[in-house]
């Protein structure tokens, strides 16, 4: 019982964050599955998507009521990011375990040092590009992430957008929708490799979805920027720290 509660609570707090900055979640819920809680990288991988969607499609939802999604830019992402995300789950189970483990070690990794320096060293203010071509090239890497190894892909995803030139809430509220079709996608895939733990991810989901509900509420009340400029260096330690954990 205390066991469910705590994963409520970290789903909560997780689904909120990520939410709130555009992330599906899914790397998070990775990080901790393998880290703290022990499981298989594939088994986790699975679990991770389980969580992640539902909290998704609600953050997503709620954006969508406030305006923030650009549906253009968004579409053009997720012409290559399903296609990849197809391609990922097949080829994901006839990856070795040692292997898996690396794949998802490095992207963790990486994402976490992505954000850093998006947050440190990243300035200045660019104009909006939707630019087709751009956006294609981070559909297409967040789709591998999700296909292989379980990922929401929202790091290249809200990385692209910004880079795009959205601001901040417009970037979350379209990375949520551009998310919700890469991974169920890579849920359905991975839901077909029967390798879910539903003990687990089951509470993780509840926490999630409620923290995905108050996300876009509370960002109407309170000041975005400075809820980032705490939130995101914290999300990208976490990160480095579990995927160099995963390799310990």
């Amino acid at each position: 019982m205390l066991m469910s509660i705590s994963l409520i609570i970290i789903g909560f707090l997780v689904g909120l964050l990520v939410i709130s900055t555009g992330g599906g979640g899914a790397a998070i819920y990775l990080g901790l599955l393998t880290s703290v809680f022990g499981l298989a990288p594939a088994v986790a991988a699975s679990t991770s998507l389980v969580t992640a969607f539902p909290s998704l499609l609600v953050g997503a939802y709620g954006h969508y009521r406030t305006g923030q999604i650009h549906f253009k830019v968004g579409n053009q992402m997720l012409m290559t990011a399903i296609p990849a995300t197809i391609v990922g789950a097949l080829v994901a189970p006839y990856i070795s375990s040692v292997a898996y483990t690396w794949i998802v070690a490095i992207i963790l990794t990486g994402l976490g040092i992505q954000i850093l320096i998006k947050r440190f060293f990243s300035h200045g203010d660019h104009p909006v590009q939707h630019q087709g071509s751009q956006a294609a090239i981070y559909g297409l890497i967040s789709g591998i992430m999700v296909g292989v190894a379980g990922l929401s892909g929202g790091g290249p995803i809200i990385a692209g957008l910004l880079v795009l030139g959205l601001d901040m809430l417009p970037a979350a509220a379209t990375s949520s929708y551009v998310l919700v079709g890469t991974s169920l996608v890579g849920l359905l895939f991975h839901l077909s490799a029967n390798n879910i733990n539903w003990s687990v991810g089951l509470s993780l989901m509840v926490g999630a979805v409620v923290g995905a509900f108050c996300a876009p509420r509370l960002l109407a009340k309170v000041d975005a920027a400075k809820l980032n400029a705490y939130v995101k260096p914290f999300m990208g330690v976490l990160l480095i720290i579990m995927g160099l954990r995963m390799l310990v």
